[in-house]
């Protein structure tokens, strides 16, 4: 659509918002987006008068208010004291979201809603995922000028600390989605078979696929996204065409890949990517999920966050803090020496921020390119850069461009809080700064490159924290785990980080914005969101798996049948059917999930999907033997 405004940019000044607002009659509505614990966005119809009248209110924080049971802030915003302002934040940009099903009568122009990202606050504190990063990044910058002004020369960098005048910090996400036509069941066998002989990895797109990605591409582009790549991904099946020459029985994984921006622009971006790709797919009726395993055994969704770090000098030049300042001869500078070191060594308490739900950690599973532990990367020489798709974060260079140098965190997924995570991510990257930022390269890649069980100045003795190796392949699981730490299999096993690692806590809590407050009401939604997820879908989930698990009635039974018949009718009784002196697997972990039992509850998860894809493997093998 030609003459549509898409982005009002950021620090715009209130006159000139005003001034476009009337020049475009077709943006009917202002939505405030606060973003909760959980990574929700608010969503509101606010008619575009009510705005420009009281424009003033809306920045101070007086004109909207939501209250504790409209968003993710257990313990802060309470059913006793619910009361939460959203004042709106003019330093980033404000997208126009678009209905195309719906045009204004007197311009013939979609009717926009202007969506402006906005602060949660409660009793005068900022308690949501933006501030929190905004606020953390405040600190962290401070603490960085200090530093370097402390410490004018740094081993690596082609500055002086002395000329650092401000801090840039750069983050981009990448978006993977599964598109599938809606209703319909994925062959999950036959997608299996297509992943491991890479079928469908670069392949063209077709019909309304290909159109909904193109146009996802375009439309992203019109709000200065800057979209660098859309493409088929690793999962997915060739779609059939039925009698009127349409695609049917869709099921494809795509990505979409935008420009770095400043770390919470890039969160922002990221939430109306989203929203964006799901709208226009479903457009061409289909259906997009953003889940980190929409389906078992086959590839997940991932989001590899990158983070970057740069200072502005005086003379108003950028310069990459990570780059070495001879890229052939060192990885990296002391401060990316430093970044990756605190990182990796405080990602225990990130971690939960990564990984909060059900779905997220069924995706960190060996054999599907998702990191399980906690080890990094950066190639077998500094003059070959380093691509190793099996650590958690890896160090991405290019010798022609310092600027591109920066982390990959492998680990996030589609609906990881990217705002608490940077947040996490950046104070650690300061803790490791300060540690090493005057020590020499071959100290620190010393240090990085240490085996398990030998000192360090910074690291733990008992862990390895890099490998040029295959993690997947070259080690067995328990030799991952002695290494580099045996990762959480639940959701409950991540949270108790924040109790079993108060230094790294400390840490990540060091700027006051991720304080213990904001830590306990996220941990606390997050349990609650798996005790319930737990309870009222996985748990019936695994019932109709048992129930679907039936004998097989014929009449040529062989021995070998009643073999795996029996085997398969003790694991079904086990998980599912209670007598009055003993008590099923889901009955225990019902009840232990009810009486807040969580360490109990953990296990049994654990053992009860263990229990699941045992009885799926034996019932296989049952019904191929049967005709």
């Amino acid at each position: 659509m030609k003459n549509l405004l898409y982005t009002i940019k950021a620090n715009t000044p209130k006159e000139e918002i005003i001034k476009q607002l009337r020049e475009h009659p077709e943006i009917k509505f202002v939505s405030l987006v606060g973003i909760d614990l959980a990574g929700n966005d608010t969503d509101e119809k606010i008619p575009m008068k009510v705005f420009l009248k009281d424009i003033d209110e809306f920045y101070e924080g007086t004109a909207v208010q939501t209250d504790g049971s409209s968003v993710v802030l257990p313990g802060i915003a309470t059913l006793n004291n619910a009361k939460v302002d959203m004042p709106v934040d003019p330093s980033v940009n404000w997208f126009v979201d678009y209905n195309y099903e719906y045009f204004d009568d007197d311009t013939n122009k979609p009717v926009g809603t202007l969506r402006i990202p906005s602060f949660l606050i409660h009793e005068g504190k900022r308690v949501d995922s933006r501030a929190v990063l905004t606020d953390t990044l405040s600190f962290v910058k401070r603490e960085l000028l200090e530093v370097f002004h402390n410490t004018p020369n740094i081993e690596g960098l082609a500055i002086s600390g002395k000329d650092i005048v401000d801090i840039s910090f750069t983050s981009a996400t990448e978006l993977e989605f599964w598109v599938k036509t809606p209703l319909e069941e994925a062959a999950i066998e036959e997608m299996s078979a297509s992943q491991v002989m890479q079928e469908q990895y670069w392949e063209r797109t077709h019909g309304a696929v290909r159109c909904a990605l193109e146009k996802c591409v375009i439309e992203l582009d019109n709000y200065d996204l800057n979209v660098e790549m859309g493409h088929k991904e690793v999962g997915g099946l060739k779609a059939q065409i039925n009698e009127s020459g349409h695609l049917t029985h869709v099921c494809e994984q795509l990505e979409i890949d935008w420009r770095f921006a400043d770390a919470v622009q890039a969160a922002d971006n990221e939430i109306f990517v989203r929203t964006i790709v799901k709208e226009i797919f479903r457009a061409e009726g289909l259906e997009v999920s953003f889940k980190a395993k929409p389906m078992i055994g086959l590839a997940g969704n991932g989001e590899h966050t990158h983070i970057g770090l740069a200072a502005i000098t005086s003379d108003g030049k950028v310069h990459n803090l990570f780059a070495a300042k001879n890229p052939a001869e060192d990885f990296m500078s002391a401060v990316g020496y430093g970044s990756i070191m605190g990182l990796l060594k405080n990602y225990e308490v990130i971690n939960p921020f990564v990984s909060a739900t059900n779905d997220s950690l069924n995706r960190l599973k060996p054999g599907f390119e998702a990191p399980v532990c906690i080890v990094t990367s950066l190639g077998h020489t500094p003059k070959i850069p380093s691509r190793n798709r099996t650590i958690l974060a890896g160090l991405i260079r290019d010798l022609k461009n310092p600027m591109a140098t920066r982390f990959e965190l492998r680990a996030c997924n589609p609906y990881t809080n990217t705002y608490l995570v940077l947040a996490a991510a950046y104070s650690a990257i300061l803790d490791g700064i300060k540690a090493t930022v005057d020590k020499s390269s071959v100290d620190l890649l010393t240090e990085l490159s240490k085996k398990a069980g030998q000192d360090g100045f910074y690291l733990e003795k008992n862990r390895a924290y890099r490998s040029e190796e295959d993690v997947f392949e070259d080690y067995t699981a328990e030799e991952r785990d002695a290494m580099f730490g045996a990762p959480p299999a639940t959701v409950w096993e991540n949270m108790a980080a924040f109790e079993n690692y108060p230094a790294k806590v400390k840490v990540i809590s060091a700027g006051g914005a991720l304080r213990p407050q904001i830590i306990k009401s996220f941990r606390e939604g997050a349990l609650l969101r798996w005790k319930t997820e737990l309870i009222a879908r996985i748990l019936p989930e695994m019932r109709n798996i048992v129930k679907k698990a039936h004998r097989i009635e014929t009449d040529f039974r062989t021995d070998q049948d009643s073999y795996n018949w029996n085997k398969i009718k003790d694991v079904r009784e086990y998980l599912a059917k209670d007598s009055i002196d003993k008590k099923s697997l889901f009955t225990r972990l019902t009840n232990a999930l009810n009486s807040e039992d969580f360490s109990t509850a953990s296990k049994l998860q654990v053992e009860m999907y263990d229990k699941i894809e045992n009885l799926k493997k034996l019932y296989d093998e049952y019904a191929k033997n049967m005709f």
